[in-house]
């Protein structure tokens, strides 16, 4: 380039007018990210961008998922055998002790019959009719003869959704039949092959209905002893027999009432007091020699 002329000035550059964007194309990185990334590769830090960093990590841990989760399910596959194998062995046990209990109340059931037999021989006949009638309302003994079957079951929709549900029935729905047969004027009850007594109790342990601490499944089918039609008239018209026709209207109970000829009942597990005790007999009536004798010593 030829030197100037003192006086003239140099000519100017063709971008002069462009100078923002020559800075730009000649100084991309700004001189403090400059030094930025000088003092992280001094350092050994890595200069990538953050998003560039989170989606390593992503990728990081969307690999340690894919071999973690694929061995958790081949744990759980291994696992599940001996978990069906256990529940399976529960349910063998409770099987088990259900029949022994079963065995162990018809062994009961057959000793005391056997008592019943010996005491009406040794009462005889008068007695022996007092006490067959009182054990038979006692529930003592086995009873038949005419009478209802009430059949109660969940609501065709109630699922598994434990009593919280409003189609599920509940030891309180049971306890309020069985109350409103009894009102009607039945003499004998029982609620899937349980005969009640005075000491027995309906109560509710979880999703399951108790009777005396046996748990029972629906549709919970009662059975009550008494005069056919004249009782299922007696209890349609009592507060509990419209409490369960609420029962269905409202929340889909499904019920069905109908009078039986012949039913049989069977007697009541258990008829332990706690606190009652028999009345002792009176004593016989003194002999007129027993009479005088005590007037004479009478002062």
């Amino acid at each position: 380039m030829p030197p100037q002329e003192p006086g003239h000035r140099a000519p100017a550059r063709p971008d002069a007018s462009m100078s923002l964007l020559t800075a730009v194309m000649n100084h991309t990185l700004d001189e403090g990210y400059a030094q930025a990334a000088a003092r992280r590769k001094a350092e050994g830090r890595s200069d990538l961008p953050r998003t560039t960093r989170a989606r390593l990590w992503l990728a990081a841990g969307l690999v340690l998922a894919a071999l973690v989760v694929p061995r958790g399910a081949a744990q759980a596959r291994e696992a599940a055998p001996a978990v069906a194998r256990e529940r399976q062995e529960l349910l063998d046990r409770v099987e088990a002790g259900t029949e022994g209990l079963d065995d162990l109340q018809a062994e009961v059931d057959a000793l005391r019959e056997d008592v019943a037999a010996r005491r009406r021989e040794a009462l005889g006949p008068a007695d022996a009719d007092r006490g067959d009638l009182v054990a038979l309302l006692a529930g003592a003994t086995a009873v038949e003869g005419p009478g209802v079957q009430l059949t109660v079951d969940d609501a065709q929709d109630a699922g598994d959704s434990g009593f919280s549900g409003t189609g599920r029935v509940r030891d309180r729905d049971l306890q309020r039949v069985v109350n409103g047969l009894w009102r009607a004027g039945a003499e004998a009850v029982s609620v899937n092959g349980r005969r009640l007594t005075a000491l027995s109790a309906i109560r509710a342990a979880g999703d399951a209905v108790l009777v005396d601490n046996r748990p029972l499944a629906p549709p919970y089918t009662v059975l009550a002893v008494g005069p056919g039609d004249e009782l299922a008239a007696a209890f349609e018209a009592t507060a509990e027999g419209r409490y369960l026709d609420a029962l269905r209207d409202d929340y889909g109970i499904r019920t069905a009432l109908s009078v039986r000829d012949d039913l049989s009942l069977p007697a009541a597990p258990a008829l332990t007091t706690r606190t009652a005790r028999p009345v002792p007999a009176p004593e016989e009536a003194a002999t007129p020699q027993a009479r005088a004798a005590e007037e004479e010593n009478t002062p």
